[in-house]
């Protein structure tokens, strides 16, 4: 396990392997190696406690929590304040608006998982954590990053959206394509060979656009 004190600073990839840590949340100490096991995570990041953009953002992730269950998806938040501003604030929030951060929040003071994950971006802030998000799957391999600045909030849609395409994508072994929402046709992976070119242009089952691009339902 990569400990905190060995903080990478390069930047996790797509398909590298999650780094591992162990941090303070709301919610106890967690490894990360050890977290939501079996599980895809959504581990995302706000810049700070008691700010206006970030209690919208959280509160998204609170409102829709049973969605992401739903998917076998369990939540890690993460900013750079301690515990008792974590608590003081889903408090805070609670009480204001009935939404409750049911999901642990990193209290990451000494911005050592903000470090090795690329959290923190100079060009932004060298103190607050950028609103990142990690998509990480059962094997513990990162799947998909987004990453906003400080003064945009994410789109809580899009979040579960892309969620869903990994996952589908997984499973069927299709690709998604432009706008794709469950439901939608999927891309079927091109042929290899020319029989199987050939075997894609007789095929009336599919919609073909030409034999590099057809597409169909998953019904």
């Amino acid at each position: 396990m990569e400990t905190l004190t060995q903080v990478n600073t390069a930047m996790p990839r797509i398909g590298d392997k999650a780094p591992d840590f162990e941090a303070v949340t709301t919610k106890g100490k967690i490894v990360l190696s050890e977290y939501a096991r079996d599980q895809w995570l959504v581990m995302f990041s706000h810049p700070a406690d008691f700010t206006p953009v970030c209690t919208t953002e959280m509160s998204g992730f609170a409102k829709r929590k049973k969605e992401f269950e739903a998917l076998n998806t369990a939540l890690l938040g993460l900013s750079i304040d301690s515990v008792h501003a974590h608590l003081g604030w889903v408090n805070n929030v609670r009480e204001k608006t009935g939404v409750y951060f049911d999901f642990p929040i990193i209290a990451d003071l000494d911005m050592k998982v903000s470090k090795l994950y690329g959290m923190l971006q100079p060009n932004e802030s060298e103190t607050a954590a950028v609103r990142a998000v990690f998509f990480i799957d059962p094997e513990k391999k990162i799947r998909l990053i987004m990453y906003y600045p400080l003064n945009v909030g994410r789109n809580m849609d899009e979040i579960l959206r892309a969620l869903q395409a990994l996952q589908v994508s997984d499973k069927h072994k299709v690709a998604l394509p432009l706008d794709w929402k469950k439901g939608d046709k999927v891309i079927i992976p091109p042929p290899k060979t020319l029989q199987e070119m050939d075997e894609r242009i007789s095929d009336d089952s599919i919609e073909k656009v030409d034999f590099y691009l057809a597409m169909k339902d998953l019904n």
